[in-house]
């Protein structure tokens, strides 16, 4: 019997940018439903960016999603008793949803300051090709690169 087809829900764009993308952010970086904490921190990163780099944070922001958004990423796939790690190409909205993640897990990894301030300096760094995000990015790049005997088995 087929399922109902899940319908994706529309994200209205943030009240200061009026940025879809930034509201997914938001939207991620959010605990319990406490949305203006969220914001508060975002757009704190925000501004930290403008101070720290004098150029406009929006523009930093999508620099920083782009670099660390994979291209290649790895599945599991069980064929005959053994597990086989076959490398597939990340297709959109998934490229986007794991370079948002990868950059706040990066930015929670770090301690010692409060997030806003975690938050804008990983975002430079992704923007710059470095951190930790973009660490993560290569590593699955590597890893599909070392699998790629077994991507005949991708369908």
């Amino acid at each position: 019997m087929s399922r109902k087809k899940i319908e994706k829900r529309i994200i209205q764009p943030d009240p200061v940018y009026s940025n879809v993308i930034v509201e997914k952010f938001i939207n991620q970086i959010m605990r319990r439903g406490k949305k203006t904490i969220a914001r508060k921190i975002v757009y704190g990163a925000f501004d930290a960016i403008k101070e720290k780099n004098k150029k406009e944070p929006l523009e930093i922001f999508e620099k920083a999603l782009q670099n660390a958004a994979p291209l290649l990423e790895v599945k599991p796939k069980r064929i005959g008793g053994a597990t086989y790690q076959v490398p597939r190409e990340v297709r959109g909205d998934r490229r986007l949803t794991l370079a948002i993640r990868w950059i706040i897990g990066a930015a929670k990894s770090r301690k010692g300051k409060p997030m806003k301030e975690k938050l804008a300096e990983e975002l430079i760094q992704a923007s710059q090709n470095t951190g930790v995000a973009i660490k993560k990015k290569d590593d699955t790049h590597r890893m599909a690169e070392a699998n790629r005997a077994f991507a005949h088995f991708a369908r």
